[in-house]
């Protein structure tokens, strides 16, 4: 089986080290638009050889989308012209509505398969792949009806293969639900990073005092802006809502605070704990 991943960072390379760990006789083609990271790819043994975006797409059985949602949504229609008949091309967009959208008006649209693996670190680049990365992690296919029975089979079996769960949902709910569950939580770590970056001018102060609180929650702000930017441009309707339920929520805080009620404050902090009944 030939496999040719564009874009060879974190969860391409992932993905290419992940399935060449599973299974023997995979051959990985790459692609990517930076030259360096195209030879990282190589000498890490992400690809086994990298080719122009026309050559790896007719050469493969299997063509995968490992880039920023905008960039996704602008090759999905360019490579489904050149796909063979028999090959399969999924994304990995953390966004689905526009990409489902564009993938719709093309005539090979039941070769193309909607997927969001729900899995990532704050690193990038194919330094930051390993091969275990999506394991265990749920793989998200969106609009399953609109695709093949064989291409849907095939991205199937690569999720069984990396002992990946499945769950499926239409593109539009995906989006709403990653909006407070992915892309909210992501904003908020970047917005405290700016704050207390605002706050404190000397870095060695935030580093002596920073506790493990602080560095878990601000963690996701170490993530990449060329990846962030577009998904919240692309998911905006429902990052906007999110957004503003989530300031509602800490307007809440600071009034409370203000007047001193530590009894509502603690109301407040007992109804967040409840999150522990879904996420243990």
């Amino acid at each position: 089986m030939i496999i040719s991943v564009i874009g060879l960072g974190l969860l391409g390379g992932s993905l290419a080290l992940g399935i060449k760990a599973k299974r023997a006789g995979i051959q990985i083609i790459g692609v990517d638009n930076n030259a360096v990271n195209a030879e990282k790819a190589l000498s890490l043994g992400i690809a086994d050889k990298i080719l122009p975006l026309g050559e790896a797409v007719k050469a493969a059985d299997l063509v995968v989308l490992a880039i920023p949602v905008n960039a996704i949504a602008a090759l999905v229609a360019p490579v489904l012209d050149l796909i063979p008949p028999h090959a399969t091309l999924l994304d990995l967009g953390s966004t689905k509505e526009q990409i489902c959208k564009e993938a719709d008006k093309h005539p090979n649209r039941a070769q193309f398969v909607a997927t969001h693996p729900i899995a990532g670190t704050e690193y990038s680049g194919p330094e930051a792949a390993f091969a275990a990365l999506l394991e265990h992690k749920t793989m998200i296919i969106c609009d399953r009806e609109k695709s093949s029975a064989t291409s849907l089979r095939v991205v199937e079996e690569i999720c069984h293969l990396l002992d990946m769960p499945l769950r499926y949902m239409d593109a539009i709910s995906h989006d709403l639900h990653l909006a407070y569950v992915s892309h909210l939580s992501h904003i908020s770590s970047f917005a405290l990073g700016i704050t207390v970056l605002d706050k404190e001018r000397d870095e060695k102060n935030i580093f002596d005092m920073a506790g493990s609180g602080f560095s878990s929650t601000v963690r996701l702000a170490k993530s990449s802006p060329q990846m962030w930017g577009p998904i919240f441009t692309q998911n905006k309707k429902n990052v906007s809502e999110a957004l503003g339920s989530y300031i509602k929520q800490l307007q809440a805080f600071k009034d409370i605070i203000d007047a001193e009620d530590e009894e509502q404050s603690k109301q407040l902090m007992l109804k967040a704990n409840d999150i522990r009944r879904i996420l243990g």
